[in-house]
């Protein structure tokens, strides 16, 4: 899936707020062959007598590669420069040193990651800024979709979103649609459909983007959606060849489902409590429902022990499934997390029921594994797992990790499922991580052919990229690129070979070639040779992935695209030697990690910031009595304690200039006008409790909106800190162990434990894995924790 959110925010000091406009805003999308190319362009003007600086963010797919950026300032234009990452780290530290202002631009979320960049802009004056990112759309469930998220907070004098689709296969259907678009909005989206070619518009005034009829807030807020799917016939699919490179889509029609084995291996260790587990047996009971009459199935669940429904696999009859479902139910949290020896006890059934011969001849074999946290029982080191389980399997069936949540140790499952035929995906804990579950289930339920070779002439083809599969999966679609050894070929052979519910005689196929406008064929060959290369550098020995990783390197260079390896330096106007740095993301083990993480056998682990509203955070086992909020530009302070809630302004009571929203006898939010937004929850403790003090908890909502100076006890956390925990040991107590976390440039001792999240608990809170410092924090909070400690609430201000 594709996904594009973009997000234009303009972040000045309040007084000024209204000074700077955002006044064009076109996202322009071109889809030809599946290979999206899309421009953004922003334009902004300071209508203000004197500078601001404005932000310019935008969200764009995980699988993207940004390939372009510019700021244009007053007739000049400043252009981001692809360099590789370990330069442009090394020229960023350079210029923190110098005392420059310097930034590391990343963020991520579900499925997209987060390119911001922010300019001093002088009065009266304009800015633009326009990127590029490339994509290779990916075929699932039976349709590819563009889904462009627009948060433009304001009314845009020129908005547009415009998608061209060029498809040579010819198009089958093309669906519009969006979370925002009301009755009124709907006949402003513009559609045409030919055989081969779509074109979508969307482009209200100034006027039908108001929210209301007086109102100044913006309706434009939320999904624009295309999705659209290709015409399929029988055969081996549809080759194109364009100035010397060729591309080959396999996706054929009509094929009869292979039969499927899975065992469902089941983390129900106790990090797995609260919505995690009832999430969990939801999915299962509902993907129970989906299996086929012809598959045969097992579920394993495993804490410090492993369980399992039955013996041996089932066939999914009535039956089974009823009792099986009624098992998922009572799926409960336990003890700790041995994945060693669930995923084995997995294995051993598949394994078992081959050799007896339960299963049928031509069908697939598959383990799916859910777990939320890392081994701490059994076998507990990464790399003594993997080997157990790579030879156990012994590439004989495939091993698809699905990780739940933000602690989860993700490149451990990426690194396990690529050794095995299989992909690891993470699953979020939000409300729909059920439909997550079930979501990815259903891409895999159905596999319609089993050791896919698509093959070509060794004399026509060279630099192919991968051209063997596992597996290919019901809406699903085979990609294969490379280059022509001679650009005056007419048509050359290929041949496709599979295993599936019935051999189908392929033959073999002399395509015509055909011809598009454009250059696309080569950088799509480049941007699937470099997912692959990324892919291949997880595992094998150290020389083969330096090997691999050179030449992903260098082709992420040749071709101008952010990778994993390679950063793009933006120099800033105002000295013209001010960098910011945009880094590609990698899944690590947390979606807020500082930086990108490589997974680093045998001994590298990673530490977990606690996650607060899509913010990095350490746990600071401290007790708070009072807040105080100030707000500058309006000179008021509010102060919340335990018993009450006061707002002054020059030491007297004044009329609230703050939204507030009071639930009662338990949480408060403050919204500082068209600013950030602060929660702060009361928890009152029992009678008896050893400390026997009520306490406030304190959480910040679109801490994106503060400045970049602000610090604190808290607040120096809501910059990015690179950290490094390793050298896992046994502490005092089992449940929690030792090691040592690098950061800052110390080595800190820390402890394992777990601690009490009350965001969506309120009352008994939710139990969270965590890295506990000790000796106050001393080493990881700027200063010693006296220094936070004040005469009066707002004396320091």
């Amino acid at each position: 899936m594709a996904s594009l959110q973009v997000i234009f925010i303009i972040v000045v000091s309040l007084k000024y707020f209204a000074f700077v406009e955002v006044y064009s805003v076109t996202i322009d999308c071109t889809v030809t062959s599946r290979f999206a190319h899309t421009v953004i362009t922003s334009k902004a003007l300071n209508k203000a007598n004197s500078s601001q600086e404005i932000f310019f963010e935008v969200e764009l797919p995980k699988t993207a590669f940004i390939t372009n950026f510019t700021m244009e300032i007053e007739g000049r234009v400043y252009v981001g420069v692809v360099k590789e990452k370990e330069k442009a780290k090394k020229q960023y530290e350079t210029a923190v040193k110098a005392g420059q202002t310097a930034a590391l631009v990343k963020a991520s979320g579900r499925n997209m990651e987060k390119f911001a960049v922010s300019v001093n802009i002088a009065a009266l004056s304009n800015v633009t800024f326009t990127l590029t990112h490339e994509e290779l759309l990916q075929r699932k469930l039976g349709q590819y979709e563009i889904l462009t998220r627009v948060k433009p907070k304001q009314r845009i004098q020129e908005f547009k979103i415009v998608t061209n689709i060029y498809e040579p296969q010819g198009i089958s259907y093309v669906d519009v649609h969006s979370t925002f678009l009301s009755n009124e909005l709907l006949p402003l989206v513009e559609k045409t459909v030919t055989d081969k070619k779509a074109h979508i518009s969307f482009s209200p005034t100034l006027e039908q983007q108001r929210s209301c009829p007086y109102c100044e807030g913006s309706v434009i807020d939320g999904d624009f959606i295309v999705k659209y799917d290709v015409k399929r016939e029988k055969g081996l699919g549809d080759i194109q060849v364009i100035n010397g490179y060729f591309v080959h889509y396999f996706g054929p029609p009509d094929l009869r489902r292979v039969p499927m084995n899975v065992v469902f291996v089941i983390d129900e260790s106790g990090s797995m409590a609260g919505p995690k587990i009832r999430q969990t047996r939801e999915a299962m009971v509902a993907i129970i429902q989906d299996l086929h009459e012809e598959d045969h199935f097992g579920i394993v669940t495993f804490d410090d022990y492993v369980r399992v429904w039955k013996p041996t696999l089932q066939q999914a009859t009535n039956q089974t499934i009823k009792d099986a479902m009624e098992f998922a139910k009572k799926i409960t949290n336990r003890g700790m997390t041995d994945i060693n020896a669930g995923v084995l006890k997995g294995v051993e059934m598949l394994r078992t029921a081959r050799r007896d011969e339960i299963l049928p001849q031509r069908s697939s074999d598959m383990i799916i594994l859910l777990t939320d946290g890392m081994p701490n029982s059994g076998v507990s080191d990464p790399v003594e797992i993997h080997k157990n389980v790579r030879e156990a399997i012994g590439g004989n069936m495939s091993l698809n990790c699905l990780g739940f949540g933000n602690d989860v140790e993700y490149p451990f499952l990426d690194v396990m499922s690529q050794q095995n035929k299989g992909f690891a995906r993470r699953i979020f804990t939000d409300s729909d991580a059920s439909l997550q579950l079930q979501g990815f289930y259903e891409e895999v339920s159905s596999p319609l052919l089993l050791e896919v070779d698509l093959k070509y002439p060794s004399n026509t083809v060279d630099f192919l990229t991968t051209n063997h599969f596992n597996q290919l999966f019901n809406g699903s679609e085979i990609i294969v690129a490379g280059r022509l050894m001679d650009n005056d070929i007419d048509n050359f052979l290929v041949e496709v070979f599979g295993v599936g519910a019935s051999v189908s005689d392929w033959g073999v196929m002399y395509p015509d070639e055909e011809y598009v406008f454009g250059d696309f064929t080569e950088r799509l060959w480049a941007y699937l040779t470099i997912q692959q290369l990324l892919d291949k550098s997880k595992v094998g020995s150290p020389q083969e992935k330096d090997s691999i990783t050179a030449k992903a390197l260098d082709m992420s260079l040749l071709y101008n695209f952010v990778t994993p390896l390679t950063s793009m330096v933006v120099t800033k106007p105002e000295t013209d030697d001010t960098l910011q740095v945009a880094d590609k993301l990698t899944e690590g083990p947390h979606q807020y990690y500082s930086r990108p993480v490589s997974y680093q056998p045998p001994s590298s682990l990673y530490a977990y910031p606690y996650v607060v509203d899509g913010d990095p955070h350490f746990l600071i086992d401290t007790y708070f009595g009072r807040f105080g909020i100030v707000h500058q530009t309006l000179g008021v302070n509010l102060e919340v304690s335990t018993q009450d809630i006061s707002v002054f302004q020059n030491g007297n009571w004044v009329k609230l200039l703050m939204d507030l929203l009071l639930t009662k006898d338990r949480s408060l939010t403050v919204t500082l006008k068209d600013s950030v937004k602060f929660v702060i929850l009361l928890h009152k403790v029992w009678k008896k409790h050893p400390y026997h003090r009520d306490y406030l908890g304190f959480y910040t909502l679109d801490s994106h909106l503060l400045s970049p100076n602000v610090h604190g006890l808290l607040g120096q956390f809501y910059h990015s800190i690179e950290f490094e925990v390793s050298n896992l040991r046994p502490g005092q107590s089992p449940e929690k162990p030792d090691a040592t976390m690098f950061v800052k440039g110390h080595e800190l001792n820390v402890t394992r434990g777990w601690q009490r999240d009350f965001r969506r608990a309120i009352k008994k809170g939710e139990s969270i894995p965590c890295w506990f410092i000790h000796n106050n924090a001393t080493g990881l909070i700027d200063g010693e924790a006296t220094d936070y400690v004040v005469t009066g609430l707002f004396s320091t201000l």
